[in-house]
C-alpha cells in the first residue's frame, strides 16, 4: 500500500496540474454528511487518506488522515485508553469533515468545535505546495481553514488532542415544562465544572429534557450499563422521552455507546422515513426489521441518491441564549417541527465561519438548535421557507452551521462573514482557483425551480426518491460493511 507521504505527493501533483491550467476543483472524500447536493466534477480524490497513523499516549495526541471516520478514531484511541475531547455523534463523520465543517457535540460547551481540539494540520495548498499549519506556524491559515469547508486547500493530516477515557458516562435526565426554563437550565449546566457533557431535547412546548453527563469508571450495584446500538435496543431519543415522563432519573452508558447514541434513527429523522412510506407502522418490531437502514451512514446514502433533502428542513442554527426562545417560537409557529436538539457551544473568536456572537464587547457562548423535519414539498414554497428562516435567524443574531442548504444571496452572505479577511487568506495561500465558501454552500434555486427535466423531478418525487435512495444504499459498501457482525468496535466489545 502507498505510504501517507506517497499519497500526499499524488494529491499535490493533481492539485498543481489544476492550478497550472487555471482549473477550479473540488475535493472528493468518497462520502459526505452534508445535506447539500454533491458535485464530483473536477475533483481531487482523497479517499485513500483514511488511516490512523499514530497515537502517542505520553503527549496525548493522535496523528490521523482526514477520511478517518469517528467510529474508527474512537476504536483506535480507546484501545490506548484515550478519547478525543469532542466526538461527533454520527460514526461516519470524518476527522477532516469535522475540522472543515463546524462540527460540535455535547462536550463543545467545554472544548469548543471539533477543530478547536486540533493541534496542527498538514495541507496541500491550491498551487500544490505542502505546508504545516498550527497556532505557531502559518497561524492565519490554521485559523482560517477551520470551518471554511476545504476552500483554502486540501487537508491531508491532522494532529488531534486526546484526553483520558473512562468506561462509562453517568447520564442524568432532568425534565422541564417550559422552553424558557429549559434554555436557562442548559446554560446553568454549562457553568457546572463537574459536567463533561451537556445537551437537551425539546419534545414539545411542555416537555423538554436537559441531559448532563460525567465520565466515570464505576457503576454502583445493581445498576447496569444501557445500550442503544443493538437492533432490539430503543432509539435514544425515544428512551429519553419515556424515561422522563415520571420525572428526573440517572443511568449509566458505556462511553462508546454514549458517543454514538444518536446514530440509530439519526436523532429522530429516521422516524420520517416511516412517515414517507406511510404503510409501515412505527414500532419496536418494524424498527428492528429495517434496522440496517436506520443507521446514519445508510440514511445519508438514501438522502443523496433520492435527492430527498428538498422538502425536508435539515438545519443547525446557533443563537445567543437571549434570543433562542424567540427563535423556537418562530419555528414552532411557521414550521411546527418537533423535537428540537439543543447543543451548547463555547464562544469562538472572530473572524470565523463558525457561528459567533459578541455582546457588550465580549465574546458570548451560543446555543445550537437542531431543526430537522418535514417542510413544504412545493419547491418554490420550500425555498421561501428557508429564506424566511435565514432572515429571522439574522435578525436574532444567529448563524447557520454551513453543512446544510443555504439560500443567502451572495451579498447578504458576505455581510454575515468577513469577506476581507477571507479574501486576504485566499490571496496569501494561492486559493483563488478553489470555490469560495459561498460557492460551496449556495443552492442553485434556478435549477430547483425551472431547469430540472421531468425525469429528474419524477426521480425525486414520492415514492420514487425513496426507492432509488434505498437501492443505491443497498449497493453501497457501507451496507455490506454494516451487515458484517461486529462492524464497529464500539458496538461489540466496548458495549459489554
Amino acid at each position: 500500500m502507498p505510504s501517507h507521504e506517497e499519497h500526499v505527493i499524488q494529491i499535490s501533483n493533481a492539485v498543481r496540474d489544476f492550478f497550472e491550467h487555471g482549473q477550479p476543483f473540488r475535493i472528493f472524500h468518497g462520502s459526505t454528511n452534508s445535506t447539500r447536493p454533491t458535485d464530483r466534477r473536477h475533483a481531487v480524490d482523497i479517499t485513500p487518506l483514511s488511516n490512523v497513523l499514530k497515537i502517542d499516549t505520553s503527549s496525548r495526541t493522535a496523528l490521523v488522515e482526514p477520511n478517518v471516520p469517528m467510529d474508527k478514531l474512537v476504536e483506535a484511541t480507546l484501545a490506548q485508553g484515550m478519547i478525543p475531547p469532542v466526538v461527533m455523534e454520527f460514526p461516519g463523520i470524518t476527522v477532516g469533515g469535522g475540522f472543515a465543517g463546524s462540527a460540535g457535540e455535547s462536550s463543545s460547551f467545554r472544548y469548543g468545535y471539533f477543530d478547536q481540539t486540533v493541534k496542527s494540520i498538514e495541507m496541500v495548498l491550491a498551487d500544490g505546495r505542502v505546508v504545516t499549519a498550527s497556532s505557531f506556524e502559518n497561524s492565519d491559515l490554521f485559523k482560517g481553514a477551520a470551518g471554511s469547508l476545504g476552500t483554502l486547500g486540501v487537508t491531508t493530516k491532522l494532529e488531534l488532542q486526546l484526553i483520558p477515557a473512562r468506561r462509562f458516562v453517568k447520564l442524568h435526565y432532568s425534565p422541564y415544562f417550559t422552553i424558557h426554563e429549559t434554555i436557562k437550565a442548559v446554560k446553568r449546566q454549562t457553568e457546572n465544572p463537574d459536567n463533561d457533557y451537556v445537551d437537551g431535547i425539546i419534545f414539545s412546548k411542555t416537555h423538554s429534557v436537559v441531559m448532563t453527563g460525567q465520565l466515570t469508571d464505576e457503576i454502583p450495584h445493581p445498576a447496569k450499563a444501557h445500550k442503544f446500538s443493538g437492533s432490539w435496543d430503543p432509539w435514544f431519543y425515544l428512551h429519553v422521552k419515556d424515561k422522563t415522563l415520571q420525572g428526573p432519573s440517572t443511568e449509566y452508558i458505556s462511553i462508546a455507546e454514549y458517543l454514538f447514541r444518536y446514530d440509530r434513527g439519526g436523532f429522530w429523522v429516521g422516524r420520517h422515513a416511516f412517515k414517507y412510506f406511510n404503510l409501515i407502522p412505527f414500532n419496536r418490531y418494524t424498527r428492528w426489521f429495517v434496522n440496517d437502514f436506520m443507521h446514519t451512514r445508510m440514511m445519508y446514502r438514501v438522502l443523496h441518491a433520492g435527492e430527498m433533502s428538498f422538502g425536508f428542513m435539515i438545519q443547525d442554527l446557533s443563537l445567543p441564549y437571549g434570543t433562542a426562545e424567540e427563535f423556537i417560537e418562530y419555528t414552532s409557529e411557521r414550521l411546527g417541527i418537533w423535537p428540537l436538539w439543543l447543543c451548547p457551544l463555547r464562544a469562538v473568536d472572530p473572524p470565523t465561519f463558525h457561528p459567533s456572537h459578541i455582546e457588550d464587547g465580549k465574546l458570548q457562548p451560543m446555543l445550537n438548535i437542531g431543526l430537522w423535519g418535514p417542510a413544504s414539498t412545493n419547491i418554490e414554497t420550500f425555498v421561501q421557507q428557508n429564506r424566511d428562516l435565514e432572515r429571522r435567524l439574522t435578525e436574532l443574531g444567529g448563524r447557520k452551521v454551513l453543512y446544510s442548504h443555504t439560500y443567502y444571496p451572495e451579498e447578504e452572505f458576505w455581510k454575515l462573514y468577513d469577506r476581507e479577511w477571507y479574501g486576504k487568506l485566499r490571496e496569501s495561500y494561492a486559493a483563488a482557483n478553489l470555490p469560495t465558501v459561498w460557492d460551496k454552500v449556495k443552492v442553485d434555486k434556478l435549477y430547483l425551480t425551472r431547469n430540472r427535466s421531468w425525469l429528474q423531478r419524477l426521480a425525486s418525487s414520492w415514492p420514487f426518491g425513496g426507492i432509488i435512495g434505498i437501492w443505491h444504499a443497498i449497493r453501497s459498501k457501507d451496507y455490506l460493511i454494516h451487515r458484517k457482525p461486529g462492524w464497529t468496535y464500539w458496538k461489540t466489545r466496548l458495549s459489554k
